[in-house]
């Protein structure tokens, strides 16, 4: 296995969900961009998350769209991946892509571009190779993220930062609480990989704002 993260199953919360190769990330929390208002079987799932009000709402018209995101560029780290649809599963979990070389949005959320933090979650490795987000760790301030959108515009977003945290300690609030503007997250996992339990320890977190169109 590799020393390096995946995001696979699921992207930001206090309780886990299972990644594509067996780790696990946290999910959205009920009330969060997979709001529990819009959905009642993620209420029931809940997440520990504690209060979770004045999170962004996917249903607010600043946060819809005809168009959806279709592809991502990263040209920092060389990534140009297709985006399949992320949903949820039964725990509130969000799932993995697919393709472990394929990245996905958080489809129940925001669309990137709109007022609010849209998701784009990845691959870091699969049983035997690196996956399409294995050099998210690379990107820093100032590196672009260019975002190709089923009407042919391109939304380009700019990193600010990147977070690591324990999954049991996930920024909740950071990653899906409300924002005033456009704005991204990539998530992946990172830290060690704990063969006694078959998860890596850690997430990581790029924060990125929308640029241009």
């Amino acid at each position: 296995m590799l020393a390096a993260v995946l995001v696979g199953g699921g992207i930001a919360g206090v309780a886990v969900a299972t990644t594509g190769n067996g780790d696990r990330v946290a999910r959205p929390a009920a009330g969060s961009s997979a709001s529990a208002s819009t959905d009642p079987a993620a209420a029931a799932n809940g997440s520990g998350a504690g209060d979770t009000s004045g999170f962004q709402d996917p249903a607010a018209p600043a946060a819809r769209s005809s168009a959806t995101p279709v592809r991502v560029e990263i040209p920092a780290i060389g990534v140009s991946s297709g985006l399949e649809d992320l949903g949820r599963g039964a725990a509130g979990e969000l799932d993995p892509p697919k393709d472990w070389d394929s990245a996905g949005w958080f489809a129940d959320g925001i669309v990137p571009g709109q007022v609010g933090p849209a998701v784009i979650a990845g691959h870091v490795d699969s049983p035997t190779s690196a996956a399409v987000f294995f050099r998210l760790d690379e990107l820093v301030a100032g590196d672009e993220i260019h975002v190709v959108m089923s009407d042919g515009t391109t939304r380009t977003f700019t990193v600010d930062r990147s977070e690591r945290a324990a999954k049991s300690a996930f920024p909740t609030s950071d990653v899906y609480g409300s924002a005033p503007t456009p704005q991204l997250r990539l998530i992946t996992c990172d830290g060690t990989f704990d063969t006694a339990t078959g998860h890596y320890t850690d997430n990581l977190i790029v924060f990125a704002d929308l640029s241009s169109d």
